[in-house]
């Protein structure tokens, strides 16, 4: 069997984890993930974080690794990746790599072009924008100079919209250049496959588990991290919300409203992303057999 790394993506609630654990067993192998959140080791509940169970029945990488002050690129995460990738592939033949982040999923597969370094001047420019103009001003901005990312990215993230605004007045570039780059070769195999429920489904998935991350204590994990409120990590679904609340802008029950309503459009965003690569072979989330039946077909 050649060397071969199987993929799973799909929109988040969709089951990937599930499914990928149960592949990483009938290969034994291990699993790479590929989330933008999960990397953090103070996010848990917020991020739907693989059980404990789950983690110990199956080796994973990049789960938990990384501190929320500490900054962690894509690009970081390509070099990461292939490194744990040649480490697998020395004992296994297959290994397995599963998320939701897009943009982690294309950097192990293809490769990412090196986004410029940071501009301290641009960045304070464009804080003070924020400050004096709101965060909608740069985002029509954002509109106008790099269309294909603002309709991808969570343009609802300051820290995000201020990112590829630095990158497009340092550079003269739209930040999704820098991730259009000719597919790298790599020294595997590469089988994609991805999973979603019908769209009134999926948003009622996506529903219960928000019902589910209260109970389980996400407003508590929230409290926790309010400290660390306005680092770039945080500025994501679940916990912005609740940052909201705890400072008096809303109520709980809005908040937990608007954690769905976020989480949904984010479902819709990552679907939206995926659905553009030809490669992926989708499956309803209980077709496990036949993802099995295709995948030793592939394979053999």
């Amino acid at each position: 069997m050649k060397k071969t790394l199987i993929v799973i993506v799909g929109p988040t609630a969709a089951g990937k984890t599930e499914l990928a654990i149960a592949i990483a067993k009938k290969f034994n192998t291990e699993i790479i993930s590929a989330d933008s959140r999960q990397v953090y080791s103070e996010l848990n509940i917020g991020v739907s974080r693989p059980e404990e169970i789950q983690l110990n029945a199956v080796k994973h990488h990049f789960v938990a690794c990384r501190l929320v002050k500490e900054e962690y690129t894509a690009g970081q995460f390509e070099k990461d990746a292939l490194e744990c990738l040649h480490s697998i592939f020395k004992k296994q033949d297959a290994a397995v790599t599963v998320g939701g982040s897009g943009l982690y999923v294309k950097a192990v597969c293809e490769g990412l072009d090196a986004v410029p370094p940071g501009n301290e001047a641009i960045r304070n420019e464009l804080e003070i924008e924020w400050k004096e103009k709101g965060l909608k001003h740069l985002q029509d901005e954002l509109k106008k100079a790099d269309p294909e990312y603002f309709k991808s990215a969570d343009i609802k993230n300051p820290r995000r919209v201020l990112r590829a605004l630095e990158v497009f007045r340092a550079s003269g570039k739209p930040f999704s250049s820098f991730h259009n780059t000719t597919n790298r070769k790599r020294d595997f195999q590469i089988i994609k496959i991805g999973i979603t429920y019908e769209q009134k489904i999926l948003y009622e998935k996506i529903n219960q588990r928000v019902d589910e991350m209260m109970r389980k204590g996400l407003l508590d994990e929230v409290k926790q991290l309010l400290p660390y409120k306005n680092i770039n990590a945080l500025q994501t679904v679940g916990y912005r919300q609740l940052f909201d609340y705890l400072d008096g802008k809303t109520d709980l029950e809005t908040a937990v409203d608007l954690i769905k309503q976020s989480t949904r459009n984010y479902a819709k965003r990552q679907l939206t992303w995926f659905r553009k690569d030809k490669e992926i072979k989708w499956f309803d989330p209980g077709q496990q057999e036949e993802v099995f039946s295709f995948l030793f077909t592939v394979c053999s």
